[in-house]
């Protein structure tokens, strides 16, 4: 997988993806991650990318030419699935979206900053909008760092164990059941019997039923 980060800030993504499960996936060569810094495709010497919105209002814009440049180069060069928008108002990311598009091949990740982006950005250019939560911050950035982890997680090979990321919360629009392990006993409080039984079956009947139990009680949404 190739993903292509547009943004304002590419100092601001640089760290997640220099330790832990992210680093090795691309040590790996699972996944490309490229940056472009949006102000080389600016077209004055200030490097200016913003301006103010027409018909007034508080806030600054990002224009649709610089946009269009850096992307339009990216697809002279290779084809992509997606072009994705990261905004506040766009769909809230979950795990199904997550792992639809861990099956795609390329894909743009536009990091929305200042007020948003020209809306004839969105209308020609975009073919899927992210969110993250229903809050604004400052920049698209730290959602892309959210949306690249949870996809390359899922990408076969990044986990030391595949089926890891299959039993993970949201999966089967369960939360994930309780957890333990050693010592079985600690100042008293018991690991469950069933867990240490060693009856396969049984265990996966149980943390069905606790997933189940805990999404009731949690996100009874999710039942829905």
């Amino acid at each position: 997988m190739r993903i292509d980060i547009i943004t304002v800030l590419p100092e601001l993504l640089k760290s997640p993806f220099e330790a832990s499960i992210l680093k090795r996936a691309i040590e790996k060569g699972l996944v490309e991650i490229h940056m472009h810094n949006l102000r080389e495709y600016a077209n004055n010497k200030y490097r200016q990318i913003d301006d103010y919105q027409f018909g007034g209002g508080a806030g600054m814009v990002m224009m649709v030419e610089p946009i269009d440049k850096c992307i339009s180069k990216l697809k002279s060069e290779r084809d992509y699935d997606e072009v994705i928008y990261m905004t506040p108002d766009g769909v809230t990311l979950n795990q199904g979206i997550a792992n639809t598009i861990s099956t795609k091949e390329n894909i743009i990740i536009l990091c929305g900053h200042y007020k948003g982006v020209d809306q004839r950005v969105r209308d020609h250019f975009i073919t899927r909008e992210l969110s993250i939560g229903d809050y604004v911050l400052s920049g698209g950035e730290l959602g892309a760092a959210v949306l690249c982890d949870t996809v390359i997680r899922l990408l076969p090979g990044v986990l030391g164990d595949e089926t890891s990321a299959l039993t993970d919360s949201f999966q089967d629009d369960l939360l994930a059941p309780p957890i333990y392990t050693r010592p079985s006993e600690y100042k008293g409080w018991k690991v469950p019997e069933i867990l240490l039984s060693g009856h396969k079956k049984n265990i996966e009947i149980w943390r069905e039923e606790q997933a189940i139990e805990r999404t009731k009680k949690r996100r009874p949404d999710l039942l829905e």
